[in-house]
């Protein structure tokens, strides 16, 4: 009498995952290779992706700064001015 451990299923799921690890093991040799031979241009699409990344925060920055400071400009020149149509209730509670 024969006891199988495994089914058709584990033994698909196997061979799925080793077909996929070796196409990842075969993709990560490649693109070794590629940055060795390449290292010039890998170099320089690097740098202009960390030059744009820096013009990206300092415009944000500036952004951020002249709305910050266009706000505190408009807290303190509305600081003298009074609201108009605003009344304040008050109750005086005396306990004689």
């Amino acid at each position: 009498m024969n006891f199988r451990f495994y089914s058709n299923m584990l033994s698909s799921a196997s061979r799925h995952f080793a077909a996929g690890a070796f196409i990842v093991g075969l993709l990560l040799i490649g693109f070794g290779f590629l940055i060795y031979i390449l290292r010039d241009l890998f170099a320089i699409l690097f740098a202009a992706i960390f030059v744009l990344t820096g013009i990206a925060s300092l415009i944000t920055a500036a952004k951020i700064l002249w709305t910050s400071r266009r706000i505190r400009k408009d807290i303190f020149d509305d600081a003298d001015a009074t609201r108009k149509n605003v009344t304040i209730h008050y109750q005086e509670h005396y306990d004689v």
